[in-house]
């Protein structure tokens, strides 16, 4: 039998779509891959949101981080989204 050793953090910094005032996280697209798994694994996760809401307005099934694991929550400004950066070819 081979056995891995955990993954282990001291902090994990995630920056999710949504989040309540008590912690729970809801990631997009790509951010859904790993961001869950670092708020598992590490012993303080520090959070930054988009949105952030207040408690009961996200929907139970749609939250992928609970407020258990997440210690510290902010809500970020003046996000500039690169990859939805509109370009046009020349004619």
């Amino acid at each position: 039998m081979i056995l891995e050793k955990p993954l282990k953090a001291d902090f994990a910094i995630v920056r999710a779509w949504k989040g309540d005032k008590w912690g729970n996280l809801v990631f997009r697209k790509t951010a859904r891959n790993f961001s869950p798994m670092m708020c598992t694994a590490a012993r303080i996760t520090i959070a930054e949101v988009e949105q952030l809401v207040e408690v009961g307005e996200l929907e139970p099934d749609s939250i992928h981080v609970p407020s258990v694991y997440v210690k510290r929550i902010f809500q970020g400004a003046n996000y500039q989204k690169w990859i939805e950066k509109r370009t046009v070819r020349a004619a």
